[in-house]
């Protein structure tokens, strides 16, 4: 079956990421504008959800509904309450300042898990320099909330550059990490980590190498436990794509879409068949597909 992608919202102008469907409709930010909208498919119209959010990227709810966000401009990885406020949970390691926090996902205990690539100019003006680059790399982490609410980090992995989407597996013993570089020395991969009883991360399988081209942007599970992605541009290789990979990384399905470089996709609608793409342009694009999504919220 082929996927026929339709604009439902946009070009706002600059990237449009993290699309998280919320139970009636989708949340996703315009990262230049400091921006979260929400999109009503009933109305087939957006309205402004937040603003001053530091360049949110990525957007994730956890089982309660609480929505989680990596603000890549204030280097940090935050908490939106119901009552407007804001919880940091983390802006820094070991003293120095976070690169530029990208995707977020929360697992079953309720640990938050970000990657923080330093992708230049994706926090603004500042991120375009890299002196500006406290740390000497560029990881996965893990948070946890204490007893008395506060969060402590962990640094999870020591082996990526630039990593970006990451995933749980349907019964979160595997993390997903796209390992996403843009230099020709770095890998762009897609990685499987099992994660450990203590929380901590074992060695990472290669389930796909996207070589020279671009690699993984954001991905999203369906029921089956297959990944769903984005990836890839005009620049080379098979073009813009949304990838259908199986847990142990056979390539089931591929569907071009219409815009060029795709950035994070998530399944929302009635029966979470609908696919929602964000992209470079700024534009939403929804797919109707034979696939049904599998989110923590709504149940």
């Amino acid at each position: 079956m082929t996927w026929e992608f339709i604009r439902v919202n946009g070009p706002y102008g600059g990237v449009t990421e993290g699309p998280a469907w919320d139970g009636t409709g989708l949340l996703f930010s315009h990262i230049p504008a400091s921006r979260i909208y929400k999109y009503d498919p009933q109305t087939n119209r957006s309205t402004l959800y937040r603003e001053d959010t530091n360049q949110a990227n990525g957007l994730v709810f956890d089982p309660q509904g609480r929505l989680y966000a990596c603000e890549g401009g204030g280097r940090r990885v935050v908490r939106y309450e119901a009552d407007g406020s804001t919880t940091v949970l983390a802006d820094g390691f070991e003293g120095k300042r976070l690169n530029v926090p990208n995707d977020v996902a929360v697992d079953l205990q309720g640990r938050v898990w970000f990657t923080d690539p330093y992708y230049e100019g994706a926090g603004g003006e500042w991120s375009k320099d890299r002196a500006n680059k406290d740390l000497d790399h560029d990881s996965v982490y893990r948070l946890d909330e204490g007893s008395d609410g506060k969060w402590s980090i962990t640094r999870a992995t020591f082996d990526t550059s630039r990593p970006n989407g990451l995933l749980f597996s349907l019964d979160h013993q595997t993390l997903y990490v796209a390992q996403s570089g843009r230099e020709v020395d770095e890998k762009r991969q897609l990685r499987a980590y099992p994660v450990n009883s203590d929380g901590s991360l074992g060695s990472f399988t290669v389930l796909h190498d996207f070589g020279a081209n671009r690699g993984i942007d954001g991905m999203v599970l369906d029921v089956e436990g297959n990944i769903v992605a984005t990836a890839g541009n005009h620049k080379g290789g098979p073009g813009p794509m949304i990838y259908v990979f199986s847990p142990s990384g056979e390539v089931l399905e591929t569907h071009p879409t219409p815009a060029d470089q795709p950035t994070n996709c998530t399944f929302g609608g009635p029966d979470m068949t609908t696919l929602y793409v964000t992209n470079g342009g700024g534009d939403v694009f929804q797919a109707v597909t034979e696939r049904q999504g599998r989110l923590h919220y709504p149940k």
